[in-house]
C-alpha cells in the first residue's frame, strides 16, 4: 500500500480526493440522537 493505492491513507493525500479512509468534514454525532429518540419513547 502506497502512493498508487487509491484506497489508503497515502494514496487518497497523492491523488488529492477525500473519502472513507481520509474524510472531508465534520462527522455528526448518529448515536447520541439515536439514544434520545429512544429515550423518548
Amino acid at each position: 500500500m502506497g502512493k498508487g493505492d487509491k484506497r489508503s491513507k497515502r494514496g487518497k493525500i497523492w491523488s488529492g480526493t477525500s473519502g472513507k479512509s481520509r474524510p472531508k468534514g465534520k462527522r455528526k454525532k448518529v448515536a447520541a440522537t439515536a439514544a434520545a429518540v429512544v429515550a423518548s419513547k
